[in-house]
Order: C-alpha cells, then structure tokens, then sequence
C-alpha cells in the first residue's frame, strides 16, 4: 500500500508563442476529485488524438525520480527549474513515492481512493515536456532511463484525494513491468519475434501499443 501524495488536475492553454495549446501543466487539487472513465474530473487534454481517452486516463509519475532529475539538469540553463520542486513538472494527475516503473506492470490493478483502476501502457514522452522544462534533452533523458511514468485506464469509478491509499489488488503479468515494455515499444529494446508475440498478445495491454507492437512483429 501506497499514500497518494497528490492529485494533480489541469486545463488547456496557450502553451507557446505561436499558439500551441497544452494541458500539462498540472496543479495540486484539495479534496476529492472525481474519477470517471475518461480521468479526473476538472482535468482536460488539448490534443487528443495523442493524449487522453479511456485506456490513457490517468498519468501517474513517480515523486522518486524528482531528485535524479534535479541531479542531471543541476548545471544546465534551465528555464523552469522551480518546477522540480514539487509534484507536477511531468504532467501527472497522481504523485507517489517508493513506486516505479521497475515495480509496477502493465494489468496491475490498483484501488485508486475508491476507484479501480488498471495499469494500461508506459508513457511516450513527447516534445512539450521538454518544452515545459525548457531543455531539449528531457525526452532522450525519459526514454534511455526509463522515467517516464505510466498511464490507467478506469475499471469502476470513484473518487480520489491526497492523503488516499493507493492499494494493489491484482498483478497478473509480474514479467511485463511499465520499465521492459516501455523498453520494448518505445526505446527499441528486446524486439525479437518471440518477445514481440508474446507482447502483442497481452491482453490488458493499451490498443495503441498493441498495434505498434503488431506493426513491429511484421
């Protein structure tokens, strides 16, 4: 069991200088949110064809990785620094601690406060989180380490709120952790035919990734 440090929500706005519109920054929420099929409520996405929907409702990212981050960006010019200070500078919706990608796998299914909610894919890291920390580094940095977090889908609806546990209730695939099959569909590792197959029939596996993973088996 787990204790949900925070819950984090945002709207969509302008993003960049020429327009772009995004919802990641994410802020702290007080008490009970929410949480239905397509996330938390008060919380929105600006492009969704990439970002968003029932099987990338929720984005959890580990507070653990904060630290290594602060390390790594230490002597660079960073724009926006003070963001590593708290919980939101990647975007999330959920902030724990003593839980990574390392420990937790796709189909593991959490009590959420008193939702149900189901690991359903890692996250692909794309130019805004750079963006947003204002080195073009960070989406390499996410992908070689593995730091990326990891997204729910909705399995029964409840609410949330920090200071919640957050309790695993089934694991059923304890060889497919968010860190080997973020690895696999994202960095490029361990792409034999075997591997391959046997990822692409896993079935608690987000449709998306799945697909990739078909395209790459050939």
């Amino acid at each position: 069991m787990w204790t949900i440090d925070a819950v984090l929500t945002g709207k969509v706005t302008r993003f960049t200088d020429d327009g772009e519109t995004s919802a990641i920054a994410k802020a702290r929420v007080d008490g009970p949110r929410t949480v239905h099929l397509l996330g938390i409520e008060g919380d929105a996405q600006a492009d969704l064809t990439v970002h968003g929907g029932p099987e990338k409702a929720i984005h959890h990212y580990p507070r653990d990785h904060y630290r290594w981050w602060q390390e790594r960006l230490a002597g660079r010019s960073l724009a926006n620094r003070a963001l590593l200070d708290r919980a939101g500078a990647f975007g999330e919706n959920i902030s724990t601690s003593a839980l990574t990608e390392r420990e937790v796998c796709i189909g593991d299914r959490f009590r959420l406060g008193t939702a149900l909610v189901e690991v359903a894919q890692g996250r692909q890291p794309c130019w805004k989180q750079a963006h947003r920390l204002g080195d073009k580094s960070v989406v390499a940095a996410m992908v070689k380490s593995g730091r990326t977090g990891w997204y729910y889908r909705v399995i029964e609806e409840g609410s949330v709120a920090a200071g919640d546990a957050l309790v695993r209730v089934a694991r059923v695939h304890p060889e497919w952790s968010v860190e080997r099959v973020t690895g696999i569909v994202v960095a490029g590792r361990e792409r034999d035919a075997a591997t391959l197959r046997a990822l692409a029939g896993l079935p608690a596996l987000a449709e998306g990734w799945r697909s990739r993973v078909v395209k790459l088996a050939g």
